[in-house]
């Protein structure tokens, strides 16, 4: 079973004619033709002098017109008195075409920070951290709602003295600078997690790839929890995530050697390594979170 790296084992729209008007009452007499012509000639010339004035006016009217539309447009006065030659040109009036935009710095979100790194060195991982810290509370419920009573706790900064077997040879030569340990227990199956810190990431999977199935952390008994796993068969684990280094023990508090059929022990101790695992994230997560919000 593997929680961030490591395993297990055993041991985790009609008009008339210009001449009408002059013909007398009387029928034998003969109109004057010349006078006639000559009043005729005299009426069209003042009709075409009056439809030439009367365009030019019309033309006026319609300059005028156009004058009033466009001031009008252009958001000054409404008076259309002045000459045509007063409008702008055209390359004066604004062109919907030249409207910009506002136009912004395209920006990019800065990616989230990464709860590991804050894991990763002691250089980063600032903040408090005791047993009780990493494992608060009184009790683990497992997935399956299994809930396990949480038994005593310690630390150490001599690192040699939680371990058992070929571990503190380990620990040592990777300059493991504090163990923590903790057990939960539930009827007659008890587990211990012990948490070895280190200063650096690679030191801690160092400390994974060296261990071996004698590498064994030292189970944790008292307030109400017999010794166990001292001289028995136990089930335990082994992994690490950041600059920590994890393992777990677990076994019967009734003195009986733990066995692959025993599905009460390795459920245990598999749970444990992965709340563990979950407790150091969680870590990382709040420091990453406070980090982001200037804290």
């Amino acid at each position: 079973m593997s929680f961030g790296q490591g395993g297990s084992q055993w041991s985790p729209g009609g008009s008339r004619t210009p001449w009408d008007d002059q013909w007398s009452s009387s029928s034998n007499q003969t109109p004057d033709w010349a006078a006639m012509a000559e009043q005729s000639e005299s009426r069209n010339r003042r009709r075409r002098l009056l439809m030439i004035v009367g365009g030019a006016l019309a033309t006026v009217g319609i300059g005028a017109a156009v004058a009033f539309s466009v001031v009008n447009a252009d958001g000054g006065s409404t008076t259309a008195s002045g000459p045509n030659s007063d409008l702008p040109a055209t390359t004066d009036i604004p062109s919907a075409s030249t409207k910009t935009d506002p136009s912004f710095e395209p920006t990019t979100a800065p990616p989230p920070l990464d709860p590991k790194d804050f894991i990763s060195s002691s250089g980063k991982d600032k903040a408090p951290i005791s047993p009780d810290i990493l494992f608060p509370g009184s009790q683990m419920t497992t997935e399956d709602d299994s809930v396990y009573r949480k038994g005593p706790t310690a630390s150490t900064t001599d690192c040699a003295s939680a371990v058992q077997g070929t571990l503190d040879k380990v620990l040592n030569s990777n300059d493991c600078t504090r163990v923590m340990r903790v057990t939960y227990y539930r009827g007659d199956v008890a587990v211990t997690a012990g948490v070895a810190l280190f200063n650096t990431e690679a030191q801690a999977e160092k400390v994974k790839a060296e261990a071996d199935k004698k590498s064994l952390v030292t189970s944790l008994s008292g307030d109400g929890v017999p010794t166990f796993c001292r001289t028995t068969i136990c089930y335990t684990t082994t992994n690490s995530y950041g600059r920590y280094a994890y393992f777990t023990v677990t076994g019967f508090t009734n003195g009986k050697d733990a066995t692959k059929k025993d599905k009460a022990v390795f459920t245990t101790g598999d749970a444990l390594a992965k709340f563990t695992f979950e407790q150091i994230h969680r870590r990382g997560q709040a420091q990453a979170s406070a980090a982001a919000n200037g804290q």
